[in-house]
Parts: structure tokens; sequence; C-alpha cells
């Protein structure tokens, strides 16, 4: 019986450094054809190495191909097997995304060059920004954020901006307390941490929800600058209260930020703009099918309303061909698309450059692949996944909440009777047994 089977080559790769062998090269030039020229004259001698490039493998062009080959095969990929990752991430990175995102136009351009050499590059940004603000209602945007959390924390910083703005400082120096509910993602109050906010926590109800009279006694005192609500929420269940819950925030003088990691049931069909949200980030990783894992690099588009606008970061990408921008159409016909850095209000910028484009590159790719159906479909389909799932365990399980689950859900361990490590076992196999993306059930030990 085999007991143990690799694909790899060889598990002890030497370093390339130990594979170097004295006199070996990787590469052959042939005989010089033009006359030849002193080096001192093509490079300053003060920036020739004396070395004589010591140090430095001497390894050929195949020893150099095998190894990196060989360790490239050690890393988990799509093509191996699912990510077992958070149910809100798509485990799907389409070939066409990454084919488009290497296109040598886009993948070779410097982040400085001139914007008359960058229109395409910008355009691509625009688009996006389009496409997101309609999705999401919201139509102030920036693709500056590297991350989810990045966009969080951009998202309450604009919050504390217009806050600023419109109560003066010593009206925004009331207004220091930021509302989560205790079914949020960790990283909520962390970013209004580090936004100069103190956070206070809303309790959910027996059903998994936001408790609204709590709400309620929470915004009563008047120092309440915004709430940070995931919508579904991350016991995977939709706040169906939602408009109720903003008109209390608003009320109370605050804003609402959604935190966006579970766009992915909602796409196509509720948009949270409509909601009453005013500002929202995205993970294009985790709603627009682009690579997640390893570090990066992430996306966290930050989504916001009309009044929120003025704040969000700079440069903002915007098209000018039609003069309505603030620029002269006349004059700006040949590079309709610029970075626009005339924003006085502007929290500034929050990441270098224009944010990690190659992510933008797969997002609007898959956005313009699947077109509005093919959104709502893939919507649906995570829905429709995590309740294919939840129908098939409930026998076994302990569901605690009555309601639904929308892309995700939760069950807890109550009814078996062994704990211990039984909780990661079963969790890791019904990670690589049942969920099939954008879906994954989750089970807590021990919750209740």
């Amino acid at each position: 019986m085999i007991s143990k089977v690799t694909t790899h080559i060889s598990h002890n790769e030497q370093l390339i450094f130990e594979r170097s062998q004295p006199g070996r090269a990787g590469f052959s030039l042939p005989p010089l054809d033009v006359g030849e020229s002193p080096l001192d004259e093509i490079i300053p001698s003060q920036f020739q190495r004396e070395d004589d490039l010591a140090g430095v493998p001497e390894v050929t062009e195949v020893d150099v191909v095998r190894h990196f080959t060989r360790m490239s095969s050690w890393n988990y990929s799509i093509d191996q097997g699912m990510y077992p990752l958070g149910s809100c991430t798509m485990k799907y990175n389409s070939r066409l995304n990454e084919k488009v995102a290497r296109i040598a136009g886009f993948a070779n351009l410097h982040p400085l060059a001139a914007e008359a050499e960058s229109q395409g590059a910008l355009q691509v940004i625009y688009e996006l920004q389009q496409h997101l603000a309609e999705i999401t209602g919201l139509p102030g945007i920036s693709l500056q954020p590297a991350a989810g959390a990045h966009g969080e924390m951009t998202g309450i910083l604009i919050i504390r901006g217009f806050i600023d703005a419109r109560d003066g400082k010593e009206g925004s120096a009331k207004r220091r307390v930021m509302l989560i509910p205790d079914s949020a993602h960790g990283t909520n109050p962390a970013s209004a941490h580090l936004s100069g906010f103190t956070v206070k926590t809303i309790r959910s109800t027996n059903e998994g929800l936001t408790d609204l009279d709590h709400l309620r006694e929470l915004c009563a005192h008047g120092d309440v600058a915004g709430l940070m609500l995931t919508n579904p929420n991350t016991l995977g269940l939709f706040e169906r209260n939602i408009k109720e819950i903003c008109r209390i925030v608003h009320d109370a003088g605050g804003l609402v930020y959604m935190d966006g990691a579970n766009m992915n049931a909602l796409v196509g069909i509720a948009r949270p703009g409509d909601m009453g949200v005013d500002v929202i980030h995205l993970n294009l990783h985790k709603t627009f099918s682009t690579p997640h894992g390893g570090g990066g690099p992430g996306s966290g588009p930050c989504c916001c309303t009309k009044d929120l606008e003025p704040f969000l970061p700079v440069p903002r990408i915007v098209r000018t061909q039609s003069g309505s921008d603030g620029f002269d159409s006349a004059t700006d016909n040949a590079a309709p698309f610029k970075a626009n850095f005339d924003y006085p209000q502007s929290i500034g910028r929050v990441k270098a450059f224009f944010g990690n484009y190659g992510m933008m590159l797969r997002a609007l790719a898959y956005i313009l692949t699947h077109g509005y159906d093919g959104l709502r479909e893939a919507t649906e389909a995570a829905v429709l996944n995590a309740r294919y799932i939840t129908h098939g365990l409930t026998s076994d399980y302990e569901k605690p909440f009555a309601a639904p689950p929308m892309h995700e859900v939760v069950f807890t361990d109550k009814r078996q009777a062994r704990r211990s490590q039984w909780e990661d076992r079963n969790s890791i196999s019904l990670s690589t047994r049942c969920a099939q993306s954008p879906a994954k059930p989750s089970i807590i030990p021990n919750w209740f």
C-alpha cells in the first residue's frame, strides 16, 4: 500500500549558492562584431564592481531553471486543490484574468509614467470605479487601499474627516465612539482604534442579529461617530433591519460604515447605498476573483456617498473629456483620464501611486466577462451552496440560528460528546470535502 505520494523530485532542495561550481556560466555570447569601447567610457569607474562578482552563484541556465521550477512545485495553488480560507473568499481565480494582467502594456508600465503615456491604464481604473460604484450604489470611490483592513481604516478616516468638517474641532472631539456589533470581523475594532475612536460593542439578539434596543441605548449619549456593520454578518445572516439600523445611527448624528467582506452574497441583488450605508470597503479577492493568500497583493476599494466624496484619498482618477470634472474639454481631449489632486478636504494619500494595479485589471476582467447576469448568478450560487451544505449537515450538527444562511453557515458541536481535538479535525474535513466556492461551513466549538 502506498503510504505517501509526492510530486516533488526532492524535498531537500539546495540553495542556489550551494549549487554553485567555479567556472560555470548561464550564458554565452557570440564573437564581438563591432568595435570594442573601453568600459570606463560606458560606465563611470565609481559604478563598476571590483570584486569580479565574488559570492554570486556560478550556475548554468539549466541549473537555474530546474532549481526554481522545483521550488515552485512546492507552492500550494488552486490547480492542486481548494483554498481552505474564509467563506467570504472566492476560491476561483480565472486564467483569463491572469492573461489580461500580463498584457505587456499594462504589466510593464512604470507607475511614474506620464499621464499622456498611461491613458489605457488610467481608463482601466476609471472604468472599474464606475462598475463598483454601480454595484454598491455609492458614487464616490477610491481604489488606493491595498487590502480589506486598509479599506476599513480608509473608510473610518473618511467618516472622521467628514465629522471634523461638519461639527468643527470642538464638536468633533465629542464624537469619538465607534459602535461595532459583537459578530463583527476582528479587524473592525482595530481600524476604529487606529483612526482615533473608542469602541463600544453592540449585543446580538438570540437570532444572531443586531440588537436594536441596545443600539438605540448606545446612540442616546450624543458621542457616536458611526457604526461599523458587516452585512451579511459574520454568522452568515442578513441584517433584515438594516434600514432601521441606518436610520437610528443617522438620527444620532453618526454615519454607517459597512464591511463589504461578504458582498458576494449581495452583488447584483442588493446595493448597500440603497440600504442607507454611507461608506463601504470591498475586497476584490473576496468578491471579484482576484488571488488571495501568501500575504498579497490585495485590494480594498472604498466607496462612499456624494457627501463623503470630498474626503476620499487623492489622487482620484477622473474623466476630463466632457469637461465635467473641472477641466477644459477643449484642451484635454488627447488625454481624457487624469489623476486629480484638487480635493482640499481629502484625507490624503493612503497608498503609493494608484494602489495594487494588477488586482484592478483582474477584477475588471471578471466583471466584464460576467456582466450583470453573470455577477448575479455567482451571488445566487454562493447562497445556494451554503444552503445546500446547511441542508446536508443540519441532522448531524447544531445550527444555532433559525434564519436561512446567506453565503456561509455556522454550526456548533453541541451534539457531539467528544471534544478535545474533534473540532479541528472536522473543520478541516468539512473544508476539504464539502465546501464549494465560494461557500464554506464553520464549526464553532461550544459557542453557547
